[in-house]
């Protein structure tokens, strides 16, 4: 799982984040919704074993968190709609979000673990 190819961390990540293959772009990086191939259909790279653990979620709740809770802020303040519209309207978008982004943002991570020639297991 060495970076055998010159690819740059920008373009490593940003193939992870589209789900493509780190290293060629081509294949995918996952068999299913979260779980990773085991090698690249296209190159052959192994990457079936890079462990995000929670660092991929951890990501995710960032980033929606900070695209909802300012919307949330701002459809109150500009509109004060009663309670239950805003329970109808926040969950599920929080939800749509965060399953859009979730597979995106592990790919990037492990766009950017396999540049860096980690697995995720290591000792320290």
């Amino acid at each position: 799982m060495t970076n055998s190819v010159s690819v740059t961390l920008s373009r490593a990540v940003g193939r992870g984040l589209s789900c493509s293959c780190p290293r060629c772009g081509r294949g995918n990086i996952f068999a299913r919704y979260l779980k990773p191939a085991a090698t690249c259909s296209s190159c052959g790279e192994p990457y079936g074993e890079i462990r995000t653990d929670d660092i991929a979620p951890y990501f995710t709740i960032l980033v929606v968190g900070h695209l909802i809770v300012p919307l949330v802020l701002m459809v109150e303040q500009l509109y004060a709609p009663p309670t239950w519209i805003h329970w109808a309207l926040w969950p599920p978008l929080t939800l749509l979000c965060a399953f859009i982004a979730l597979p995106r943002i592990k790919g990037a991570v492990m766009g950017w673990m396999w540049w860096l020639g980690i697995r995720g297991d290591e000792q320290h």
